[in-house]
């Protein structure tokens, strides 16, 4: 379960997708699927949340990782470049971003 504080520990990364209602249940199954089976045997993933939009229309994803470079290193692997292509396929855009966290309350 991700935890959020200050100072944060390791790396933050939000990932946001737009997709159309029809193929939002698609991308959950494949977000779920790549989290059991892959991202979450990675060296350094510490937790993950995903959240869907009440149209179906946005999916946000909140991981937590060890460092910066256990983020990018999980990135370059074949098998999860190849679940990007069909994470993309399912979608709009998709984009993650770093972040620190800086504040909670």
């Amino acid at each position: 379960m991700p935890t959020i504080q200050s100072p944060a520990r390791g790396q933050t990364v939000l990932t946001t997708f737009e997709m159309t209602p029809g193929t939002c249940q698609d991308l959950l199954d494949a977000l779920h699927e790549a989290y059991a089976e892959f991202i979450s045997k990675q060296p350094g993933f510490i937790a993950a949340g995903l959240h869907v939009n009440d149209a179906q229309t946005r999916i946000a994803n909140y991981s937590q990782w060890r460092s910066r470079e256990d983020f990018q290193a999980m990135l370059r692997t074949p098998e999860m470049r190849a679940r990007n292509r069909t994470l993309s396929s399912l979608c709009k855009t998709f984009e993650p971003v770093m972040y620190d966290v800086v504040a909670t309350f």
